[in-house]
């Protein structure tokens, strides 16, 4: 379909400015769409994928119909995850940047009720939430729905898979019949459209063509690979690539769980995302992955909604998606504003099907690789280097250096074994990792895990549950990756992954279990 600019499409001077400000000056299918229906006061039903624009395609014409001299609330988004709700929100106030009387809420789990309760009395237009935390502000009567005239629900496939259609019912129900109900969704299942029968009125039917879905910038690569040789394959990609931040996605979160320790136990800065985990513990891991202080993410494609994160330069599909839509999902997190991206898929026995699929799905040909051997590994590292050495003589000044060389030379070393022996030191070296793990000796732990002592135990009525909650909240360990604990009366024993033991005694030397001051050290050797 053909894109429409912004300035077609009857939309405010201030939403117009702020739309320039973020950089946008087309607007993509969904938008093109959706917009001028919504602004006709029409339902809508979006079929759209992650990445495609969708916010804005709802954001735009909720803002222009939104009464700014209104100080009652106006209109609702309902989304899945607290991440989604934040991006969305975010999203909103980027738009609403010229428009000042007009104020949005995120409400959500995990955040105290009472700041929300608060923003909530001064006044709010718009609010983003999930469905458990925008039920409970209705049965404080914090949120009242009398004059909601616009009603979003987004990402609308995900919340039923969560089990939210009675929330979403709940919510629905108290609203006033005279509304307008917009509903996004990448895709179209029974419920969903049982739901908008129910509740839409007329809807228009608006789909983006699948074509329009992947991203050119992405270059799709798979390899045919057994089960077995999975980790060993990603860690040779990753090994070659030396990507600064790199997606790895799996079906299942044993999966997500098995595969971290495998990779911190070889030295990867890894870290996994999904939904067992507790709000701090997600959100921990995202403002790790953010920051850089990890770059491998491994993640379940639910947990993963409302990850918006630039610079990640690489998609790895473990697993290959039970859903042809999830691929699409899953690779446009690479490849953003025009920056290139890869996007590398694991095939493994009849998966092959799945792929071909796939590949139907989205009219794309994704390209068929050779596992690199460790021979070939060795060797595009070390032509890597090599390009960067040539870049270095080249682009930087090397005078300080140079006069060290020529000293070094006055000593009867000719220049070419001074740069053998130097290329020879920088070739052997490990991978480097952020912080080198500290050596606890042979605490007596199962292999690449160290153990600890604590001073807790049963008497202090500490179970094992109680020491994962705790190291969990504090430092992102999912209890999968936390190895073998033992209680006894006045102490306890607990095992975790080598990579992350100095993070462990760092951040749980001092604190509490249960009100108990815990104090934390290595083991020593079981006898």
């Amino acid at each position: 379909m053909k894109k429409l600019k912004f300035k077609d499409l009857n939309i405010s001077t201030e939403i117009e400015n702020a739309v320039a400000d973020m950089g946008f000056e087309e607007a993509t299918p969904i938008q093109s769409l959706a917009i001028p229906h919504i602004l006709a006061g029409k339902d809508v039903i979006g079929q759209a994928q992650t990445g495609t624009g969708k916010t804005a395609a709802f954001g735009i014409p909720i803002l222009e119909m939104v009464d700014p001299g209104d100080r009652n609330l106006q209109a609702v988004i309902l989304c899945p995850t607290r991440e989604l709700a934040i991006q969305v929100a975010e999203e909103i106030r980027k738009l609403s940047k010229y428009m000042d009387k007009i104020k949005v809420l995120p409400v959500y789990g995990g955040q105290p009720i009472e700041r929300q309760i608060k923003a909530l009395k001064k006044g709010v237009q718009i609010i983003i939430g999930t469905p458990g935390r925008v039920m409970d502000h209705m049965r404080r009567g914090t949120l009242r729905m009398g004059n909601v005239k616009l009603m979003v629900l987004d990402e609308a496939d995900e919340m039923l898979d969560m089990g939210f259609r009675d929330d979403i019912e709940f919510v629905l129900r108290d609203m006033p019949r005279e509304r307008q109900t917009l509903l996004f969704s990448a895709t179209m299942s029974r419920d969903i459209l049982s739901l908008t029968r129910k509740y839409q009125n007329d809807p228009e039917f608006l789909k983006v063509v699948h074509q329009e879905l992947t991203v050119p910038e992405i270059q799709q690569v798979y390899f045919e690979v057994r089960e077995k040789m999975k980790l060993e394959l990603l860690s040779r990609l990753l090994d070659i690539n030396n990507f600064d931040l790199s997606l790895v996605f799996c079906n299942t979160k044993r999966r997500v769980d098995k595969l971290v320790t495998h990779l911190q136990i070889r030295g990867y800065a890894a870290d996994g995302l999904h939904g067992d985990m507790t709000q701090n513990q997600r959100d921990r891991v995202m403002s790790k992955f953010r920051k850089g202080k990890i770059d491998v993410l491994v993640a379940t494609d639910v947990a993963a909604r409302g990850i918006d994160v630039e610079n990640v330069e690489a998609v790895f599909n473990f697993d290959v998606p039970n859903d042809d839509e999830y691929y699409v999902h899953r690779i446009g997190r690479t490849g953003r504003a025009g920056k290139k991206g890869m996007a590398f898929t694991f095939v493994s026995g009849k998966e092959i099907y799945q792929l071909r699929d796939i590949q139907k799905y989205t009219k794309t040909k994704i390209e068929q690789h050779q596992i690199p051997s460790i021979k070939d590994v060795e060797e595009i590292k070390t032509n890597k280097f090599l390009e960067n050495v040539k870049h270095v003589i080249n682009a930087e000044n090397l005078e300080k250096q140079i006069h060290i060389v020529e000293k070094m030379m006055e000593e009867d070393y000719s220049s070419v074994e001074l740069a053998a022996a130097l290329l020879k030191i920088v070739m052997t070296r490990k991978k480097e990792t952020p912080e080198p793990a500290a050596d606890f000796g042979d605490t007596g732990a199962s292999p690449g895990m160290v153990r600890f002592f604590m001073n807790v135990g049963r008497k202090q009525r500490i179970k094992a549950k109680d020491i994962i909650r705790a190291i969990g909240d504090s430092t992102g360990l999912s209890s999968s990756t936390i190895g073998k604990i033992d209680v006894f009366d006045k102490f306890s024993f607990v095992e975790v992954p080598e990579a992350s033991a100095s993070e462990f005694i760092s951040i749980m030397s001092g604190s509490r279990i249960k009100g108990k001051s815990v104090n934390v050290e290595p083991a020593n050797k079981r006898k």
